[in-house]
């Protein structure tokens, strides 16, 4: 139980919604959580809990069981999911309400946590940087990074811990590259970016690396109102300057952070495990160019790393799926459970045509950088598998995260040759 909880709590601290956790229900009392309320945040290896598909097959929505009467609701349906991840009229996703509603002035920023109009002013700033003309400034870089990360585990004597060689530094560097981050503060910002998701730190050091990394992006802001260079950061204050705040701006640049780097660093190391384990989507990715988009698409929809969507809370008493929910529930989304209804089978299938999924969530909160965690996926793969033809695992089982938002392994050991 001890590690379930300590994972939670890193969940948690991840999002930013302890501090509220905290003071609702207090450190200790996370303990009393029971089995149950973890469903949505569990995995049998890669796939969804047997409990959670159980949920999804009884109905769209079911009450958490929480304690202190907070009321929680779980959405597994895919209609009902899309409705609540696209109605911002009937769900807020603002944390600075929630906090004047039990005392906490201090909010995390981004997208993430805004409410329209807030939140369509900010992503008008972000969206033109993510378009696919101009994130393919990014391609040659991103080879570079992928090649330098596969020669650093070629001249690696015995086992190689893919996580740490290949699926961390690929996102890290890739996102230093998108913000603009100078190249001598880059070992720092790896560690910034790694110890906000340190499983082992516990809140408080999560918290810690959250606060500490958007200090680092406020002194990267400022330095970029003096001198913008060519990355994201650069080009917003040319562009728009006068319309975003340096403290909207650091949030904005610590939610690419967030929302790029563990989620992407996730996928890469979890699809390599499935690649590694199906004997044709590993010759489909590794000597067909034209399958590599598709098992990607299939790879984001079976592996839905990313297990929940943020928390919504309800503006107003209102149903959905004839289950009456009332204001200021919390109501979380299941994307792992959404992305398997309506499948024939529901294991992996590189030959799937993936029309849709909700990997990387829905409506107005749908992530801005789909497409560049994309260009990463489909280079990043094919380039893996034709460099170490004969890549396979060093251990029995990886070690997967027990309960977490985002679902990963913490090291995956692997032979090149």
């Amino acid at each position: 139980m001890a590690s379930v909880r300590d994972g939670l709590v890193a969940w948690v601290a991840r999002r930013s919604v302890t501090r509220w956790l905290m003071g609702r229900i207090g450190s200790r009392a996370l303990s009393l959580l029971p089995d149950g309320a973890l469903v949505p945040l569990k995995r049998d290896g890669l796939v969804p809990a047997a409990e959670l598909e159980r949920m999804r097959e009884a109905g769209p929505i079911h009450r958490l069981p929480m304690p202190f009467g907070v009321k929680v609701w779980l959405v597994t349906g895919q209609p009902e999911a899309k409705k609540v991840l696209s109605d911002t009229d009937a769900f807020s996703n603002d944390y600075a309400r929630l906090g004047a509603a039990v005392g906490i002035e201090q909010t995390p920023g981004g997208l993430g946590f805004a409410d329209p109009p807030d939140h369509t002013r900010l992503r008008k700033l972000l969206t033109p940087e993510f378009t696919m003309r101009r994130l393919s400034r990014l391609v040659p870089r991103i080879d570079e990074i992928v090649t330098e990360r596969l020669d650093a585990m070629a001249a690696a004597d015995g086992p190689v811990d893919l996580v740490r060689e290949f699926a961390l530094p690929i996102p890290s560097l890739t996102i230093c590259e998108l913000l603009g981050v100078p190249y001598a503060d880059r070992d720092r910002f790896q560690e910034l970016a790694a110890a906000r998701f340190d499983l082992f730190g516990g809140a408080n050091s999560a918290l810690g690396a959250i606060s500490e990394s958007l200090k680092y992006m406020e002194q990267i802001v400022r330095r970029e109102r003096r001198e913008p260079g060519e990355g994201l950061l650069g080009m917003i204050i040319r562009e728009h300057g006068d319309e975003v705040t340096d403290e909207e701006l650091a949030g904005l640049a610590d939610g690419v952070l967030t929302g790029g780097f563990d989620t992407t660093a996730s996928m890469l190391a979890l699809g390599a495990i499935v690649l590694m384990s199906d004997p044709a989507a590993r010759a489909a990715v590794k000597d067909d160019d034209r399958a590599v988009a598709p098992v990607v698409e299939e790879l984001l929809r079976h592996l839905s790393v990313v297990q929940v969507a943020f928390p919504r809370f309800a503006k107003r008493d209102l149903v959905i799926a004839d289950t009456e929910i009332g204001e200021g529930d919390v109501v979380v989304v299941s994307l792992a459970a959404a992305n398997r209804e309506g499948l024939d089978r529901l294991e992996f299938d590189a030959a799937r045509k993936v029309s849709a999924h909700l990997a990387f969530g829905y409506g107005a909160h749908r992530c801005v950088g789909a497409e560049l965690a994309r260009m990463e996926l489909r280079a990043a793969y094919p380039a893996l598998l034709r460099r170490f033809p004969d890549l396979r695992f060093a251990e029995d089982r990886p070690s997967f995260r027990a309960a977490s938002i985002v679902h990963g392994v913490d090291t995956l050991m692997v032979h090149t040759r």
